[in-house]
């Protein structure tokens, strides 16, 4: 009876010891901010506008609350199996012109970020005949273009 109740006690150690092991874990880059590249970075000059600027880069991810001539693009990436990589790219702003650059973290460090294109179903290139859903127009040799 004591050793049925040993064998039952590791048994069930044994289970839950396994149930939080490491090795099965599956983790995920995280990426947050704006990405920033340095292509884009290259394209920035001084004397730009708000808008060019805007173009190159995107939208900024902060603007100082009390300084309207000021963006930060902010980029940070967890990655799963690694370390961590930051940028930070502050462009200050002199009547409505780009004055001044300042980068921090590795900004010439270019970044693949993977996706998840294996991930969920794989979509359909050519709609299937009589598909209700298909609202592509069709064109005959006597319609109008």
């Amino acid at each position: 009876m004591q050793n049925l109740i040993k064998t039952v006690t590791f048994s069930l150690a044994l289970t839950l010891v396994s149930g939080c092991s490491y090795f099965g874990v599956y983790k995920r880059d995280l990426p947050q901010g704006n990405l920033i590249k340095p292509e884009m970075v290259a394209q920035l000059e001084t004397g730009m506008t708000r808008e060019q600027v805007e173009y190159v880069m995107g939208s900024p991810l902060l603007q100082a609350p009390f300084n309207p001539n000021q963006w930060d693009y902010v980029f940070y990436l967890d990655e799963a199996y690694g370390g961590e990589v930051y940028k930070r790219l502050t462009l200050t702003f002199a009547n409505d012109r780009l004055a001044d650059i300042q980068t921090s973290g590795d900004i010439d460090a270019d970044i693949e970020l993977e996706t998840d294109a294996q991930i969920g179903p794989t979509p359909q290139v050519e709609p299937l005949p009589g598909n209700l859903l298909d609202t592509t127009p069709r064109r005959g040799p006597d319609t109008p273009r």
